[in-house]
């Protein structure tokens, strides 16, 4: 019998006693969660809390806490109601007989608390200020994605208007047309520089993601009319909301993946008083990576090692001030090893990838002071992140001699930010600042490109903001604007007043029960240069980019929403991105925004800032919560993406693939059986071939032809993945199992064309030298199975 099919059967065995186990013990499950105000943050007493279609219903006490004891697991959604308050339904709760994660539900006074009419709040998470172009996931939508393997940035390849990445393996977060460094991070309220492990430095996307699924309460993600608290977006600003730990007991979940195995942990600490849920929480985690192990296994020569650790700590001092502390940090080392058997394609892989050490860490603590008169609110957080790269190639990787490229540089940042928000009569007005010290070094040498320099710098950045937002006409009209600044001490082609970054958003409802809406917004967004550039010298030791400007994007978006109930909502949008002042390549004539989706250092080389670009394009989206038994998303996105050369000349990016289309969703069955599936696809993409000539000269560098860029075109890009969960909740423990299917349509991944040296059959060197195409088709539409389970505890 084969070995796979051995090993499935012994699986389903598995799977055949457990079901059994659990059909024999008589087990409940319990969940806990909190009801706060809106505006204020304060508890809410009294709210009636139901579990949606039962008879079974709670209501919090007087710190606005709730608890549901004994009931049936398994998915439940929450009807939450107040008098003066807009009623809320809290979708997709998947209770467990352990854990379950503690809710935190934020309740939005009513304007007709006093009339006879029931007004539900909207699921969806959208605001004045940001009306529209808007997406959220919770925990549990992330946790059962197919494909995603509990990786939280995969998930996010699949929202709406995000181009999936040459290969489709990497997470590069490609919004609507714009390049890959073009989107800020923020967990927590405090930023984080990238969300990946062996990330691009100077980008931020890489194969796998750093962050905790457990962690996670929510993830958002704005791709226009950004806040103005947040410095340095163009295309797109993503926030990870953590939940914190559990107050009531101890507990924690493991989880083997396809590629990781983690371990969480949380519960109380300092508790004097068991009969209430603790002020201080801990929430830990570390991740080790198993792929090195699995890839030498099976014979592949890459060798991806990575550990991760992060953990939050929340402090309530009382009723009106939280301290948060959080923590996050990577170890990342990316080797190769010689197979026993020659292969060309391996042999290329092993000769052209970098070598990269990498580690990065934040550190941050927020301290979030409620006014006592419920008006506002005060946030202070001081933060610091360093991300160090070694990032190599060697001509013989295996025995890392003869370096060829290396770049060994660390970034450091130490900020801090300020905000006060003030509720002014019928205005919801906010201000505040950000400083920061940016620390650069970086030691390049590059034989190709007659390198060799050591730099470093520091220097200050800083900005401040402000904004405002009201409705008017019996609350159908709601209008956003600000502003802000943003300076530095290095840079010299942008003055405070040349950053001024304003913005405005309208929302109009056109019928009076909010079924159909209006939005519309303008803005002007602002980014330094990366520390790549602006720390680039020359041989003579000259910072010939210190001169750079801020790359400049003015967003155009309006749009119309259809909410045909209070768990769906149907959207249409026209978008329009202009780029000014953007990076032109002065090595290669292109823009910048063509770089960055591939493991490289972007932006450490000679730039001039003057050039220009343009996205735009319409989007459509069905989006649907959890109603009779079904959830899920599906959005078409129309856009063209230009960036000019140093001609000037508009060429269409390496991202202009003009159509996207995704499709996310699942099934919840019996059983707490569920089953899930998402498709992504991808026009025809431009990309830049191999120049052969200057590749054969440079090898193992590969030199990419830009002459060539808009004249070669992928084909589609269809990738679709489905997955089924079964959950078994026991006395214990709760453990949950997977099994998914990776292109379970057996299509082919486009590639570009890969050249490595002619060798014959044994991997000897043909004389004289020439380069040959060593990737194939073989093996490229296989479908990948995959498994993974969880244990809560």
């Amino acid at each position: 019998m084969p070995k796979n099919t051995s090993m499935l059967k012994h699986l389903y065995l598995i799977l055949i006693v457990l079901d059994f186990h659990h059909s024999i013990a008589q087990t409940t499950g319990q969940f806990s969660g909190r009801v706060l105000d809106q505006q204020t943050q304060l508890p809410i007493p009294g709210v009636t809390v139901l579990l949606e279609g039962t008879v079974i219903g709670v209501v919090t006490n007087d710190e606005g806490y709730f608890s549901f004891e004994d009931i049936p697991p398994r998915t439940y959604n929450l009807v939450v109601r107040h008098l003066g308050y807009q009623s809320q339904t809290v979708f997709n709760i998947i209770v467990k007989t352990f854990g379950t994660p503690p809710l935190q539900i934020l309740m939005e006074e009513s304007s007709d608390a006093l009339d006879e009419i029931v007004v539900f709040q909207s699921p969806f998470r959208t605001s004045i200020e940001t009306p529209l172009s808007t997406q959220t996931f919770s925990a549990v939508e992330i946790e059962t994605y197919p494909g995603g393997n509990n990786d939280i940035t995969k998930v996010i390849q699949s929202m709406p208007g995000i181009s999936p990445s040459i290969g489709g393996f990497r997470n590069d977060i490609i919004i609507r047309g714009g390049a890959p460094n073009e989107s800020v991070y923020y967990l927590d309220g405090i930023e984080i520089p990238n969300i990946n492990h062996f990330s691009t430095q100077g980008s931020a996307g890489g194969p796998v993601g750093m962050l905790n699924v457990s962690f996670i309460r929510e993830v958002t993600l704005s791709s226009s009319a950004f806040g103005a608290e947040y410095d340095n977006p163009l295309s797109g600003v993503l926030s990870f909301e953590q939940r914190s730990g559990n107050p009531n007991r101890f507990g924690g979940n493991f989880r083997l993946g396809a590629s990781e195995a983690a371990l969480t942990l949380e519960g109380p600490l300092f508790r004097k008083d068991k009969e209430k849920p603790a002020k201080t929480t801990l929430l830990f985690s570390v991740r080790r990576s198993y792929l090195q192990f699995l890839f030498e296994l099976i014979g592949l020569p890459i060798r991806p090692d990575y550990w991760d650790f992060q953990w939050k700590v929340n402090h309530e001092i009382d009723a009106y001030n939280t301290l948060t502390f959080l923590g996050l940090g990577t170890v990342d080392d990316f080797s190769v090893k010689a197979p026993d058997d020659f292969d060309a394609e391996q042999q290329a892989t092993i000769e052209q990838v970098p070598i990269i050490e990498q580690k990065t860490i934040t550190v941050g603590v927020s301290w979030n002071r409620k006014y006592k008169n419920g008006k506002g609110a005060m946030t202070t957080a001081i933060s610091t992140n360093r991300l160090q790269n070694i990032f190599s190639r060697y001509r013989d990787n295996t025995q890392k001699t003869g370096i060829i490229f290396k770049n060994d540089s660390y970034e450091q940042e130490t900020k801090l930010r300020y905000q006060t928000l003030h509720y002014l009569n019928e205005w919801k007005l906010a201000a505040g600042t950000n400083i920061q010290y940016a620390d650069y070094f970086n030691d390049t040498q590059s034989i190709l490109y007659n390198i060799n320099y050591s730099t470093g710098i520091d220097f200050l950045k800083y900005g401040f903001f402000a904004k405002g937002e009201r409705k008017f006409f019996d609350d159908n009209l709601g209008l956003s604007f600000g502003f802000r600044f943003d300076a530095d001490t290095f840079s010299e082609g942008s003055s405070l007043m040349d950053n001024f970054s304003p913005r405005l958003s309208l929302t109009y409802n056109l019928t009076e029960d909010q079924t159909w809406k209006m939005n519309a917004s303008v803005g002007r967004y602002y980014k330094i240069p990366t520390y790549t550039m602006l720390g680039y010298q020359d041989n003579l030791r000259t910072f010939i980019n210190q001169k750079a400007k801020y790359t400049q994007s003015d967003h155009f978006v309006m749009g119309i929403e259809y909410a045909p109930g209070n768990a769906s909502r149907v959207t249409l949008e026209g978008f329009y991105k202009k780029y000014s002042q953007y990076p032109i390549s002065l090595i290669d004539g292109v823009s910048i925004a063509n770089k960055g989706g591939d493991f490289e250092v972007l932006g450490n080389e000679a730039i001039a800032t003057d050039g220009r670009g343009k996205s735009y394009g319409i989007e459509a989206l069905y989006q649907q919560k959890l109603t009779k038994n079904f959830y899920g998303v599906f959005a078409y996105t129309y856009f063209h993406s230009q960036f000019t050369t140093a001609n000037g000349d508009y060429l269409p990016s390496v991202w202009d693939s003009r159509n996207l289309i995704s499709f996310s969703g699942g099934y919840k069955l019996k059983r707490n059986w569920e089953i899930s599936a998402r498709w992504r696809f991808s026009g025809k993409t431009p990309y830049v071939p191999v120049d052969q000539i200057a590749s054969l000269s440079a090898y193992p560098e590969i030199v990419l032809d830009y002459n060539q860029l808009g004249n070669v075109k992928l084909d589609p890009f269809n990738l679709a993945d489905i997955r089924f969960d079964k959950k078994w909740n026991f006395k214990r423990y709760a453990f949950n199992f997977y099994f998914e299917i990776q292109n379970f349509l057996a299509q082919a991944v486009p590639r570009p064309e890969e050249y490595g040296l002619n060798r014959s059959e044994t991997g000897a060197l043909i004389l004289p030298r020439s380069l040959v195409k060593v990737n194939t088709d073989e093996n490229n539409n296989i479908p990948i199975p995959t498994f993974g389970f969880v244990v809560d505890f």
